[in-house]
């Protein structure tokens, strides 16, 4: 684990108090039952608040529908899927020996789960504010060159 938390530490600026979260984020269902999908469940709200929040600062005009537009090209999996993929996620998921054969630590839905369910972890480790902080850190460039709704 002491890779994936040097990892943790380098790319989201975090170390967690509760390093049992880490790990519980990081492992997929087929490797154990204690697995990411509840963190994944909390991540996924706590992320659509952070989210939202940004991107209805950062566009004072737009309407509802915009927002919501703006919002889902950041948080659909997709693109957290490439966010994973760029900050070198897959690399450090824990899964069962199905998944290790067949690529799972590149499969999208693994990879955007996986962020999600870290999340989840930060909130639940440090709160709110923390879990803010690395979300927005992870998304700085991407609020930067947030396109415009019409372009989505």
């Amino acid at each position: 684990m002491d890779k994936a938390e040097s990892w943790l530490e380098k790319t989201l600026q975090y170390r967690f108090e509760n390093a049992e979260l880490f790990q519980q984020a990081l492992t997929h269902r087929s490797a154990t039952n204690y697995n990411n999908e509840r963190l994944e469940f909390l991540g996924d709200a706590v992320l659509d608040f952070v989210v939202s929040e940004a991107v209805y600062v950062a566009r004072p005009g737009a309407s509802e529908g915009d927002l919501s537009k703006l919002r889902a090209s950041l948080v659909r999996d997709e693109s957290l899927a490439e966010l994973a993929a760029e900050l070198g996620l897959g690399e450090h998921l824990i899964l069962g020996s199905g998944e290790k054969k067949s690529g799972g630590h590149r499969r999208e839905s693994i990879l955007a789960d996986a962020l999600e369910a870290i999340f989840g972890a930060v909130f639940l480790d440090r709160g709110f504010a923390a879990a803010k902080q690395v979300i927005d850190g992870v998304f700085e460039q991407r609020y930067i060159n947030l396109p415009d709704a019409e372009e989505l």
